[in-house]
């Protein structure tokens, strides 16, 4: 029903729309479902009349019905032209937008998110970008060009809370819920240990989020941490919530105090597909030849982010063999994950080097035996390769007793919140 309710009031905005809609067949086989009984429908005289409408001029197809708010995270080495082009700003907006800024204090810094309004087509309407806890730079479209301006402002934090449904992939039901691209990354990395997203998610699976943004005078400015989520699994309901101990450590919990850190991630790139899985023979696509294949392969473009799936220690880091550029870790107790055919490894990453679970460590490319871009990952007990989607892995990390009192009383309002979204298809409540 509610995208009916959005389809008739843009309609509404449209009037020729509605007036070539009304011709079409579909609407009188809607009506004859409202037909009586005794009315007579056979051999009805019928006249066909020929009459000029007057349309107005259409609308524009940058028109504001086919907006969309965009947010991305500003990466090292990022230029304005470079975010600009990947908010989906077009060529033709881009030099003006650039020309606006010049002269504007406006230091990129990595790790921060930018916001930005863009038409389907590429038009650029308006660009936020905080630059600290004060300082605003904002480029506004003004005729055909764009202005830019310095605010110094006081934003506030406000809770928004939303959920969905899955209908065909999970940023398509976020973006359909008007969820964030970051707060569904940041739900997808914290389920990450209980829910594979290349394989587990269904259509019908549900979420919900209570997340904070920052706000001034009604503007969003910028999307904050995510408090609270739940996902709806196959039936299976996960929930976590967002905890920050007297010492600083931030962390999410299940509401009885289970650390949703899992001794493992269950995958090295969020949101890829699995090319080939774990098989005592598989035809090898190089060597022509059929061998056991230990891995698993996720494919992905060249240059995706390859993470840690724990804590571990660099046992190796450079090339070797058909795995090309490989990377080995070895974790806690008996286990050790490999990564192979990368096209680059993380700055500074050496032997002997620690990394923590989500570092990232290297970038997907294809050296090494390999047909094409793609991640090969191994996880290996007592140097043995295991199957990874198969294998029991290691307990979560539990909760310090002496803060449980504290999380009590912090989870509290928050499992309060997700109760009063839960079985609902809430677009937002704010």
């Amino acid at each position: 029903m509610q995208h009916i309710t959005r389809t008739f009031a843009f309609l509404a905005r449209h009037k020729r729309w509605l007036l070539v809609l009304s011709a079409i067949p579909l609407f009188e086989v809607v009506t004859a479902f409202g037909v009586s009984p005794d009315t007579v429908t056979q051999n009805v005289p019928q006249t066909t009349v020929v009459a000029d409408v007057a349309l107005p001029e259409p609308a524009q197809a940058d028109s504001g019905a086919f907006d969309f708010w965009r947010e991305e995270r500003i990466q090292s080495g990022d230029t304005l032209a470079s975010l600009l082009d990947r908010l989906g700003v077009g060529p033709e907006d881009m030099p003006g937008a650039l020309a606006a800024s010049r002269g504007h204090a406006a230091r990129l810094i990595a790790g921060r998110t930018i916001l930005a309004k863009v038409t389907s087509g590429g038009r650029l309407l308006l660009f936020r970008y905080l630059i600290d806890d004060s300082n605003l730079l904002t480029i506004e479209r003004a005729g055909d060009g764009f202005v830019a301006k310095d605010e110094v402002i006081q934003p506030e934090t406000q809770v928004v809370m939303r959920s969905g449904e899955i209908k065909y992939s999970l940023f398509g039901a976020t973006d359909a819920a008007d969820v964030p691209d970051s707060i569904a990354s940041q739900m997808a990395e914290v389920f990450s240990g209980d829910i594979d997203f290349h394989r587990d998610i269904r259509q019908g699976d549900r979420f919900s989020v209570v997340y904070e943004v920052q706000y001034q005078g009604g503007r969003a400015l910028r999307t904050g941490r995510l408090l609270a989520a739940e996902f709806v699994n196959q039936g299976h309901a996960y929930r976590a919530v967002y905890f920050r101990d007297p010492q600083g450590r931030e962390s999410y919990f299940t509401p009885d105090g289970k650390s949703m850190k899992r001794a493992f991630l269950k995958s090295p790139i969020p949101f890829s597909r699995i090319s080939s899985g774990f098989s005592s023979a598989r035809y090898h696509p190089v060597l022509k030849e059929w061998r056991a294949h230990k891995g698993i392969d996720y494919a992905a473009p060249t240059g995706t982010p390859v993470r840690a799936v724990s804590d571990a220690k660099v046992a190796f880091v450079g090339r070797k063999g058909g795995y090309g550029n490989l990377i080995v870790l070895r974790h806690q107790g008996p286990y050790s994950t490999a990564y192979g055919h990368l096209s680059r490894f993380a700055k500074g990453l050496r032997n002997g080097a620690r990394v923590s679970q989500g570092d990232i460590i290297g970038y997907v490319g294809a050296t090494g035996l390999a047909t094409g871009p793609h991640l090969h990952y191994e996880f290996r007990v007592n140097d043995v390769q295991k199957n990874p989607l198969a294998v029991r892995m290691p307990a979560a990390y539990p909760l310090e007793a002496r803060y449980r009192a504290q999380f009590g009383s912090a989870a509290a309002p928050l499992v309060s919140q997700l109760n009063l979204l839960q079985g609902r298809n809430l677009t937002s409540l704010d």
